[in-house]
Parts: structure tokens; sequence; C-alpha cells
């Protein structure tokens, strides 16, 4: 087994399963849909159970899948899943049994066209799926977004660690673009799974009771019939979040020190957008670009700060406006924002977005 870094040409999706295996995961399960297949068809030709023991199995459903996730993660076991779309909204269900419970997992979406089946291409209209979820409660899960290749891999890395950090689910929301195509990455050295007995001393929550000795069984259950108790339970999982906003918000500011107009913008349109910053950084625009990478926590503070001295600012989404929401609440009402976007799988283009910012410009 190589143990340093190794840099191949891989696709978004082929780096999360190399990723996850270097990583030290000890499962995945998942369902094929496109466009994220490649993540199970290359974890399935690599065969990790012969040489790290993480078992890989194709599930018969995507329910199925995230209840493995659940009770892998109850366990005190690293699994993950992935999916698109309306994979995803399968999943929706045992997700809120995830968090209130506490169990980690990492859930990666590789978005399509929709609303319903819809189309392959890619898209970015489960932005309100991740970040606002479909399951029923006051819950969130940790949602980060890659734009590259790379960032595929390396979040494979920090999903880890925050869904371990935090005991919570955890999702990469990429899409059809960046799972599809190949770049240059530059892979982690391998980090062994743990043994039983670290995970007895590090996950003394873990379900797995009679398989660690010298400690009784726990019991991991969202039913709750005393309502008192589930508001506790609630509000101890909201404490949570605050300290998740706390500390974990993740944005990239790129060419915003001196920016009057700065675009926002996640994921694959933000490196469309970030073509359109350096032409017209090329013309003498001051134009800058702001990527969250934590979709939630989102990076409102930074928002606002921003949106406090800049002249105007322009949301690209390929979508119909879903983080624009977000972008216009933290902006508090302190320039005016605009809106660039196309959905059901159509893509968005460098001169789109460089017609739209100067015909803002121009009107001063």
């Amino acid at each position: 087994m190589q143990t340093d870094n190794e840099t191949l040409l891989l696709k978004g999706n082929e780096a999360i399963a190399h990723a996850a295996i270097r990583y030290g995961f000890d499962g995945f399960f998942g369902y094929p849909i496109t466009p994220q297949s490649e993540i199970l068809e290359t974890l399935s030709l690599l065969r990790p159970w012969e040489t790290t023991g993480m078992v890989v199995l194709q599930s018969e459903s995507e329910v199925a899948s995230i209840n493995m996730i659940y009770a892998g993660g109850s366990s005190g076991k690293c699994v993950l899943t992935s999916s698109s779309s309306i994979g995803i909204s399968l999943m929706q269900e045992v997700i809120p049994y995830m968090a209130i419970c506490e169990i980690p997992g990492l859930i990666v979406s590789v978005q399509r066209g929709g609303p319903g089946l819809g189309t392959i291409q890619p898209s970015q209209s489960d932005y309100y799926q991740a970040v606002y979820g479909g399951g029923n409660g006051d819950y969130h899960v940790l949602v980060l977004a890659p734009s590259s290749v790379q960032e595929s891999c390396d979040m494979v890395g920090l999903a880890k660690e925050l869904m371990m950090k935090w005991r919570t689910p955890v999702m990469i929301l990429s899409d059809g673009s960046i799972g599809q195509m190949m770049e240059k990455c530059v892979l982690p050295p391998y980090t062994p799974r743990r043994t039983d007995e670290e995970i007895r001393r590090e996950c003394p929550w873990a379900t797995n009771g009679l398989g660690l000795k010298g400690r009784k069984p726990n019991v991991s259950t969202s039913l709750e019939l005393d309502q008192n108790l589930m508001e506790q339970r609630n509000h101890a999982l909201q404490a949570k979040y605050m300290r998740i906003k706390q500390e974990e918000v993740r944005a990239e500011h790129y060419m915003t020190e001196d920016a009057e107009l700065v675009i926002v913008a996640f994921g694959s349109a933000a490196r469309v957008a970030m073509g359109t910053v350096d032409e017209m950084r090329e013309h003498g625009h001051r134009i800058g670009l702001l990527r969250p990478i934590t979709l939630w926590p989102f990076p409102d503070q930074d928002i606002l700060t921003l949106a406090s001295r800049v002249k105007q600012m322009v949301v690209v989404e390929l979508n119909e406006g879903q983080m624009l929401r977000d972008v216009e609440w933290a902006a508090r009402f302190r320039c005016p924002i605009s809106f660039i976007g196309h959905c059901g799988g159509v893509t968005i283009t460098p001169d789109e977005i460089t017609h739209k910012v100067g015909a803002l410009l121009s009107q001063g």
C-alpha cells in the first residue's frame, strides 16, 4: 500500500472514491445514479476491502443506503454514501434521525437538473435540499461545496474531521460538472482505519455495546415521548449549531479587497465567475468574488462586511435563486443585489456574466 501523496488525473467523483479509502473510512454504502455513479464504480475497481478492510456495498436503494450509514455511524464507524438529487430526496427521512441522535456520517450529493427525475445535466438546484433539508424538525447538516476535483478530494478528509468532531451528518454538495470533469489531483497519504480500541476510547457514545469490552451498551433513538425531555434535546442541538456557526464558517475571497462589485457564487458557478473577474480586472474594472465554501454554516458576516462597502453584488447560481435569498438576508439591504442563473441543467458561460456585470457597471 502506498503511503505517500500520489498525483493522478481524475474525475471529481473518482477523487472522492480515492479519498474515502485514503482518509480511512470504514465503509461505503450507495446506489448508482447519474451523474455520481463513478464513486461506487471506482471503489469497486479499487477493491479496498482487500487492502484496508473498508466495506463497499451496493445497496438495494437509497433508502437502504442511508439506513446503513445511520447504523454504521451509530457504532462509531466512519461511513459515507453518495447519490444525486432525487436519490438524496429518498434519504431525507433518516437524516433527521442522525441529526437528533448526533450520529456522524458523510453524504455526497452530486447534483443534477430537476425537479423530479429531470435531467442528468449539472445543476445547483439542491441548495435548499442541502441547506434547509427535506426532513422534519429543527436540524442542520454541515454542507461543504467544492469547486474543483482537488477540493472534492480534500473535503472528504475535512468532512470526516467535522462529522466526528461535532457528531453530525456532513454533506458534500458537488454537481455534475465537478463530478465529471477531469483535473490533476494530489491524493493524500493513507490514514489507517481506527481500531476497536480507538473507537472505544474516542466514541463513548457508540452503540456497539458488547462488541467493546468493559462497557455497557448504549441506545441511540430519535424517539422521546416526554415533550420536556425532547425540548431539552432540541435545545442542546441548537447550542451545538451555534458553536458550529462560530467555528466552522469557510469562504474564499478572490480580489475583494478593493472591489466595487462583488460576485457571490459557489461550486462550479464560482469557477465560471472567477474567469469573469480575471477578464474584467484586465480591463480595469474592480470586480471580486466571494465563494462560500460552507453553505451551512453560511458566511453571513463576510457578506455583510462586503455589502457595507461595495456598490453592488451579483449572485450567480445554476438555479432560480436559492442562495440569493441567504445573500439578501445577510446583506441587510446595504447594497443592491442582482441575480444571474440558469436551471434544469443549463450551464452558464463567462460571457453571460461579463455582459450582465458590464451592464450593471455602465449604469453606475
